[in-house]
């Protein structure tokens, strides 16, 4: 994903209604195998930047799960089943399972066995046969894990893994962390994760360009926010052919095999990044039909979504600020019920 920094015609004549231009100040990191980039207006920024950069990192060192200090790995080689975590370790795993309860265990925290198995966690690409896969599986599903506050209880062999929230929940906490120092005007690129803070500087919506699944160097589209996250889905992120088959990094929790049912990306916007994230990955495994199910049901998010047939769907919400600049079809509006 893609930010547009430079404004458009309109924005560009204006003068700025709060704060100059001048005054912006640009962070880059890695952090969560991924290039970041943190942008911030106003006489705090510089400061705020730092502290935003200094929150992924100890962010990083909770949730990694190859760092051998870090909370993630423990609990993955703990030596009994009930352990106690962090307060921040439980505020994101509660979040996770409410959104697993909500998708039918669409997205799921449990499926790293099954995921690195696969190798996407160790560059190290097979196909598993199938009954291998059962066998994984036999050690996955969100209903066998038990969070009583901060008691976590696992079954046997069950590893957990919060690459499919972990950078939601952080651009949240980067957001924060700038809004503490008094930064009332930034933009957070965590790769596939945008958090907006506030408007552009001259009070125009941020124009934040969305990847084209299928010319994943190009953009299929412009979406105007201001204090949104916006995070994208897709299998392009991620993959590796074996004999002329294409397999993707997101897991089907029902099959332990790469989601495959038509669906090229989609991309969530919402209040928390931390909701976005988990819900981009639940939808890529829903499909279209069960996409548009969970959303006439719960709402409080808005999503574009692009199918194999190269049909974008956009519900009414953003229907407005979203624009299309690819080689697609016309717009297909979901509406509610």
């Amino acid at each position: 994903m893609i930010i547009l920094l430079s404004c458009t015609v309109q924005g560009c004549e204006k003068k700025s209604l709060y704060v100059p231009e001048d005054t912006k100040f640009e962070k880059n990191i890695i952090a969560m195998d991924t290039y970041m980039t943190l942008t911030a207006y106003g006489e705090e920024a510089e400061q705020g930047l730092e502290q935003a950069a200094d929150r992924i990192q100890e962010i990083e060192q909770v949730f990694s799960v190859t760092d051998e200090t870090s909370e993630i790995y423990q609990i993955n080689h703990r030596t009994a089943q009930e352990m106690e975590v962090s307060e921040e370790c439980a505020k994101v795993l509660e979040q996770a399972l409410e959104i697993s309860t909500q998708t039918g265990g669409a997205f799921d925290v449990t499926m790293y066995p099954v995921v690195r198995e696969w190798g996407f966690t160790t560059g190290k690409y097979r196909v598993p046969g199938e009954e291998e896969i059962q066998e994984l599986l036999s050690k996955t599903g969100y209903e066998k894990l038990s969070l009583n506050h901060r008691t976590l209880t696992l079954q046997e062999g069950m590893e957990i893994d919060f690459g499919g929230i972990a950078k939601g929940y952080t651009g949240d906490e980067a957001v924060a962390a700038l809004k503490k120092a008094g930064v009332e005007h930034a933009i957070v690129n965590l790769g596939g994760n945008i958090q907006a803070l506030g408007d552009r500087p001259d009070g125009t919506a941020w124009n934040v360009g969305i990847r084209d699944p299928i010319q994943s160097e190009e953009m299929f589209g412009t979406l105007q926010v201001s204090n949104q996250a916006v995070v994208t889905s897709g299998a392009y992120e991620r993959y590796f052919e074996e004999n002329g088959v294409v397999y993707g990094h997101i897991m089907n929790p029902d099959t332990g095999r790469p989601a495959d049912n038509g669906i090229l990306s989609v991309t969530v916007i919402g209040d928390k990044g931390i909701i976005c994230d988990a819900l981009s990955t639940a939808f890529f495994v829903l499909g279209l039909e069960g996409t548009t199910e969970y959303w006439q049901t719960y709402g409080g998010c808005e999503i574009i979504l692009v199918t194999e047939e190269k049909q974008v769907y956009v519900t009414e919400g953003i229907q407005d600020k979203f624009q299309l600049t690819g080689d697609y079809g016309e717009v297909i509006c979901i509406k509610k019920e």
